[in-house]
């Protein structure tokens, strides 16, 4: 008889020890030809997502006005330098996450919100439909005060329309920015080198209340 096992999160007993080295060595955007790892240009800030499969996600961002660079990795468990393989165990405690460096004088954090809440189900848990595991969570790994009280201010925004569409609650996880371990080399703006390859569409059609702290120029549909 198959038993599926419930995802959960890893004690720091279980998880996968890891590895001291990087799994990416660094390397140009494949979109924009620009350093993934860096250096990135002063002025620049940095914003942290996961919301299920970061191959779609990336995509979502790398071509926002304002975004510099973007990359895919493994955030907000306890294994160092983990490896996709390890990762989709669920003994690594990692989601699946896409950081973006943004210039905050061209496009706001709040405008990143808008379409991290948009561009997926956030009511899921450990999952976004049929992709299942804590590394599919969502999750807004924040860099500084500021971004968290946005980060929180826009989910009691989200939620309430979300509640009103006949939604559950929020699961994403909020929380100040652990450590980001870069994905290897392939996942790396995957959609840019396999524009056909698997990009599941998990958007629940609930839009952010346009009153948002956003300017009409700065809030798209």
């Amino acid at each position: 008889m198959f038993l599926f096992r419930k995802p959960s999160m890893p004690d720091t007993k279980t998880a996968l020890p890891g590895r001291d080295t990087p799994v990416f060595a660094g390397g140009s955007h494949d979109v924009n030809g620009r350093p993934i790892t860096g250096p990135y240009p002063e002025g620049t800030e940095i914003a942290d997502f996961a919301m299920g499969c970061f191959w779609g996600a990336e995509k979502v961002f790398w071509s926002v006005p304002g975004v510099w660079v973007t990359a895919v990795g493994y955030q907000g468990g306890t294994t160092p330098n983990a490896t996709y393989k390890e990762a989709c165990t669920g003994d690594t405690g990692h989601a699946e996450a896409v950081r973006v460096v943004f210039d905050p004088s061209v496009v706001s954090y709040e405008r990143l919100l808008q379409l991290f809440w948009e561009d997926h189900d956030p009511t899921q848990g450990y999952r976004q439909g049929n992709d299942v595991g804590t590394q599919y969570r969502s999750a807004i790994f924040t860099h500084g005060p500021a971004q968290l009280a946005l980060a929180e201010a826009s989910r009691d925004h989200y939620q309430a329309s979300l509640t009103k569409a006949g939604y559950g609650p929020i699961t994403t996880e909020i929380r100040e920015a652990p450590d980001f371990y870069f994905a290897e080399e392939y996942h790396q703006q995957y959609l840019s080198k396999i524009p056909n390859g698997y990009c599941p569409n998990h958007r629940t059609g609930v839009k952010l209340p346009a009153d948002f702290a956003l300017t009409p120029l700065q809030y798209v549909d």
